[in-house]
């Protein structure tokens, strides 16, 4: 399993983050997760002022893009975990997409992140929209479209460690084991 590629994606709050490095660590794989987020980070700016800029510039979702295909290309093994992730990496043995419902997943981001329930629920609401719209536009990609996904997971009612479980399951049925 040391030279298995898992992509893994999903809406904002759906879990992506959190499963990618838990599976990841379970099975001693890179985890690789360059986002916005990210970007964000090294450029000294908030995520909004990020989305914002990609919004109007293209290339914002195409550096982090082209970043994390070439950082999962060059790893042996590994996990990424990203919106596009199954989409971008057509290698991956194992594509996972994540789901959750609205409510579930502003639930979880204002457990992570802080603020109010409405106003997190009205921007990741807000942020889906933009993201599914830059998608289409940028690499005509449907991000609602997500049946080829080789395991679809409803995150709603299961716990971290039965999610991972699952993928992990997969994984080794696509691995043969």
């Amino acid at each position: 399993m040391r030279d298995i590629k898992i992509a893994i994606s999903g809406k904002s709050g759906c879990g992506n983050t959190t499963i990618s490095k838990m599976v990841a660590e379970k099975l001693g794989l890179t985890f690789i997760n360059f986002t916005f987020r990210t970007l964000a980070q090294e450029q000294g700016i908030s995520l909004k002022e990020v989305l914002d800029r990609a919004a109007q510039d293209d290339s914002w979702d195409k550096e982090v893009d082209t970043r994390q295909v070439q950082l999962a290309r060059e790893s042996k093994g590994c996990v990424l975990g990203s919106r596009l992730a199954i989409w971008m990496l057509d290698e991956a043995d194992v594509k996972v997409f994540l789901t959750a419902s609205a409510e579930t997943r502003a639930a979880r981001i204002v457990k992570r992140e802080g603020g109010s329930l409405e106003a997190i629920a009205a921007f990741t609401a807000e942020r889906d929209r933009q993201d599914r719209s830059r998608y289409l536009r940028i690499y005509n990609i449907d991000n609602d479209n997500h049946q080829f996904a080789d395991i679809i997971i409803d995150t709603d009612n299961l716990s971290p460690d039965e999610i991972a479980g699952l993928i992990i399951k997969k994984a080794q049925e696509c691995n043969g084991h």
